[in-house]
């Protein structure tokens, strides 16, 4: 049987009909439809920016310049597996905008699985949101962790889990992974779509969060995946503007997929959950000569800062390996003990010096799934890097006395 959508989407999100108002009609003229306060915002001063804005009208629901921009941008590089790119170059109607990728994950949840009746599946190690939205909509978790080393995609064992229980749903997987910073193969991700395809009405979601901080052979195309999703339809692709751009205070995730998904993730949507505010800064950073360019700027200097942090990190006497990737903004090592074995105990201890004596803040991953020992260091600055080796060798000596 081919995919089918609509054995997939829940009944009742299938005859759900978008909220409209009279505005999706006439946008110009006295606007009196929305019962919005005509007398402005209760703002002794407004920025002429923020006036540009009318901060008392109700934000564009549909946000088509935004969502073109997006697109622009990577349709610019598509993935190298795209087969035809002019036919299945992105399109507005390919976009769903959340407040993050959170809301983008969870409303996958809603549009899908049935309470009490459905489950996702999930990689472990992998990001936390996804168990936490999965309890939260009462749909049960299955786990097969990644493969190690490498922490790649079991491609056999996840086509087994899906075919062989019609209630799982989704399959989440996030690449660069969190907190592996790995990148998964493109190729085994396609292999796995394209082999449950036929057999199994689900959603294979790839979380491209840090998509930005890999480094494509080919400079002509990007690892991202969102340029696949009009040629598989069970595929679906998160994005945020938190990382690469830099904008994680702004609250912006896209969701590209098949535009018939689109459909219904739009129609669920709340109808202005993009404020005018968190548009505005978005429709900057993703313009073609301003914000376009200066984070590809930032980016080439993490990228460059990553390699020199890591080189710094290894050199140290009580740190062992990088058993993460070089895919993303962060970095995962092991902190061995005395024995240079990976552990947890001297791991938590450095962490926790680091950051209460030292105001240096890292992530504790040990207790993650094939992960013992594990700090997550964040890139940061030069200056911050250097700071934080330095912080790094004082509290190392003392934690492993």
């Amino acid at each position: 049987m081919p995919f089918d959508i609509k054995k997939t989407v829940r009944p009742n999100i299938l005859t759900l009909e978008p909220y409209r108002c009279a505005r999706d009609d006439f946008k110009t003229g006295i606007l009196l439809d929305a019962n919005e306060n005509t007398h402005g915002p209760a703002l002794t001063e407004l920025s002429k920016s923020e006036q540009v804005l009318e901060l008392n009208r109700y934000p564009d629901p549909h946000q088509a310049e935004l969502k073109q921009q997006i697109i622009n941008f990577r349709n610019k590089k598509p993935n190298k597996f795209v087969k035809d790119i002019e036919a299945n170059k992105l399109k507005i109607g390919n976009l769903c905008l959340g407040v993050g990728s959170d809301e983008s994950i969870d409303m996958l949840l809603r549009c899908v699985c049935q309470p009490g009746k459905d489950k996702m599946l999930i990689c472990p190690p992998t990001y936390g949101m996804y168990s936490i939205c999965a309890t939260v909509n009462d749909v049960e978790i299955v786990k097969l962790p990644l493969t190690t080393p490498g922490f790649q995609i079991d491609i056999e064992g996840i086509a087994s889990k899906v075919t062989g229980d019609p209630n799982i749903k989704l399959v989440y997987l996030t690449s660069p992974g969190n907190p592996t910073g790995k990148l998964l193969a493109v190729a085994d991700v396609i292999q796995l779509l394209e082999k449950v395809a036929p057999v199994w009405n689900g959603f294979v979601i790839v979380d491209e969060a840090y998509i930005d901080f890999t480094i494509s052979p080919d400079s002509n195309y990007s690892e991202s995946m969102s340029t696949l999703v009009n040629e598989h339809e069970n595929l679906v692709v998160l994005q945020t503007l938190s990382k690469s751009f830099g904008l994680a205070g702004i609250r912006l995730g896209v969701t590209f997929c098949s535009e018939k998904l689109s459909y219904y993730l739009n129609s669920m949507k709340y109808p202005y959950n993009i404020s005018s505010l968190t548009s505005d800064v978005a429709i900057r950073a993703t313009g073609e000569e301003t914000g376009l360019a200066t984070m590809s700027k930032y980016v080439a200097n993490i990228i460059e800062q990553r390699d020199q942090l890591l080189k710094n990190l290894l050199a140290l006497d009580g740190v062992g390996n990088n058993i993460g990737g070089l895919d993303s903004n962060f970095l995962l090592v092991e902190i061995v003990d005395k024995d240079g074995k990976p552990s947890n105990e001297v791991a938590q201890a450095l962490y926790n010096t680091l950051a209460v004596d030292n105001q240096v803040v890292v992530r504790f991953r040990g207790k993650e799934l094939n992960c013992t020992g594990a700090l997550r260091v964040s890139v940061g600055t030069e200056e911050e890097n250097k700071i934080l080796i330095e912080k790094f060798v004082k509290c190392l000596a003392e934690v492993r006395k």
